[in-house]
């Protein structure tokens, strides 16, 4: 029966023969296919990557100092009163 294909896109890779003697090792050891270990290893990173890029994590400390700042948060400085002006200066809605 032919396989029909799961994952219509594809990502060419050109690598060194011993980089891929290693992921085929690798592959092996973990009993996958080449594709399935590549990608599987590749979306952990990936994940990790922009998990550490969009992900705000805080102390306890800083999460109490963020609940109240926004509970109580502080009267409008200088700056953020002329940023206020010049956007509403420039955007018009």
């Amino acid at each position: 029966m032919p396989r029909i294909a799961q994952r219509p896109d594809r990502i060419s890779l050109r690598i060194s023969a011993q980089a891929k003697r290693t992921l085929e090792r690798a592959a092996a050891y973990a009993d996958k296919s080449l594709t399935d270990f590549i990608t599987e290893v590749a979306m952990q990173r990936a994940d990790a990557i922009v998990r550490e890029q969009e992900v705000i994590s805080l102390s306890a400390q800083e999460w109490q100092r963020f609940q109240s700042l926004l509970l109580d948060p502080p009267a409008p400085n200088d700056k953020l009163i002329h940023a206020l002006a010049e956007h509403s200066r420039i955007v018009r809605r």
